[in-house]
């Protein structure tokens, strides 16, 4: 069994694997790195290169460029089929300026002259080696963000969150500008970050900017940018958040939040694609794709003067609503158990579960904050948990914990009496048009009818 021996605190490997026809250097070399905590092997040709590359994991490969059989370039050329995470390091006799850049363009990390410095070629080692540290902890923060922001991360079942879903699906590959509208709380944040992950953006920048938090004077500086000397106490160049979020997404959190002499310059810069700096006389052309949320009805702002109807058409190409908690309660078991995974894990905790009539009081509970609320009574919930569930000894004091719901204990009924419920009161409220209901359900004409029959809906 091979000893992988790491770097102390990282957990980075410390292997390498030395290649050349010089018995001598190749010997001495790996004896000289063994003692200073590699763990090196060595080979003498190109062909014992790629036979142990496939059988074995490298970090580093150290290759003379003149080996036999197969040379250091045609090594390099095989690595991204092979061993596309080990880095490549090469060794030759006398590197020229078209050496060195053939060999960079062909993948190689770094080339090393002979004869070499042996306590030089460990410094170059322990660089390569937190290079790759870098370039794993980027990837490994990659993976997470796109865990975090898939649509598998957004939780509930229920139809109008389907319908999120399907409306997510079909424009996140699209350049269009989306506004997204519920109460605070609902995770409008969280469906911007969605759509930008599972767009062709992903790897650009998304940037996020609170409106309701900009005073109204610095608002055109804050996105737009400005000059340095363009009005008193402007020291420095600075970038607005426009040229933060080039070729990837801007998401304005609050939007109707923008002071209307702002909104002129904001539609003028969604409409030209460009933007000029505070003091510049200069434009600067923008890619940039623009997510927008708010919790005010923008319709009756516009007509109270305090939102432009222009600009609202331009954010507003296609909307989607969150709902609030009220309108998917069946949902609340599946956020309750996320959370309790998620809390568990960031406060160390073991909670399983929580009790039945503990959830039934939640699915009772008039969610005001909305899931945001739901998520900091969990995470308090199992943080003071001291059994294996979660009860009503844990929630708040402002939770109504004598109000427990005359709900069956399993959720099929649970689910099945809220559905029948839902449907009947947007059913009343279309006055029993079919086709506005299952436009607000989010689903077919056909699976209406066959729900209405399923739930026993005396129409």
């Amino acid at each position: 069994m091979v000893k992988v021996v790491t770097n102390k605190g990282t957990g980075i490997s410390r292997r390498i694997l030395i290649a050349d026809n010089d018995p001598g250097l190749r010997n001495t070399l790996t004896a000289f790195l063994n003692e200073r905590g590699f763990f090196c092997q060595s080979v003498s040709d190109g062909d014992a290169v790629l036979e142990l590359i496939l059988a074995e994991d490298f970090d580093i490969l150290l290759i003379d460029l003149s080996l036999p059989k197969r040379n250091g370039i045609e090594i390099l050329e095989k690595m991204p089929g092979l061993s596309p995470k080990a880095l490549t390091m090469l060794m030759t006799d006398s590197a020229t300026v078209e050496t060195a850049v053939d060999a960079l363009r062909k993948g190689a990390i770094d080339y090393l002259i002979k004869p070499l410095d042996f306590e030089n070629v460990v410094h170059r080692l322990k660089k390569t080696l937190q290079l790759k540290e870098v370039l794993a902890e980027n990837q490994y923060l990659r993976q997470e963000i796109h865990s975090k922001y898939h649509l598998d991360a957004i939780i509930g079942e229920s139809p109008t969150m389907k319908n999120v879903y399907n409306l997510i699906g079909k424009v996140a590959n699209s350049s269009s500008n989306i506004l997204i509208t519920g109460k605070s709380g609902t995770g409008k944040e969280l469906a911007a970050r969605a759509i930008h992950q599972n767009s062709p953006r992903a790897n650009a920048p998304f940037v996020a900017i609170n409106c309701g938090a900009i005073p109204d004077t610095l608002f055109e500086s804050e996105l737009f940018g400005l000059k340095k000397g363009s009005f008193t106490g402007a020291t420095m160049d600075k970038d607005g958040v426009f040229r933060a979020a080039n070729g990837g997404t801007l998401f304005l959190d609050e939007v109707g939040e923008i002071p209307v002499h702002t909104q002129v310059k904001l539609l003028r810069a969604i409409e030209s694609k460009e933007i000029k700096p505070i003091g510049s006389n200069n434009s600067i052309i923008m890619d940039v794709r623009i997510l927008s949320a708010t919790n005010k009805d923008l319709l009756k702002e516009i007509e109270e003067g305090n939102f432009r109807e222009d600009l609202f058409y331009r954010l507003n190409i296609i909307e989607i609503h969150l709902p609030s908690l009220s309108e998917r309660k069946e949902d609340i078991p599946l956020l309750v158990e996320h959370f309790i995974r998620i809390y568990n894990n960031e406060l160390k905790r073991k909670v399983l579960g929580i009790e039945k009539d503990t959830l039934k009081i939640l699915m009772n509970n008039k969610w005001k904050g909305e899931v945001r609320e739901l998520e900091n009574i969990i995470e308090r919930a199992v943080l003071l948990c001291e059994g294996d569930y979660i009860t009503s000894r844990d929630l708040p004091p402002n939770i109504n914990v004598n109000n427990i719901p005359d709900v069956p204990d399993d959720l099929k009924t649970s689910v099945h009496n809220f559905e029948r419920q839902h449907i009947l009161a947007l059913l009343r409220r279309v006055d029993f048009d079919k086709n506005k209901c299952s436009e607000l359900l989010g689903i077919g004409l056909s699976s209406l009818y066959r729900k209405i029959d399923e739930l026993g809906i005396e129409l």
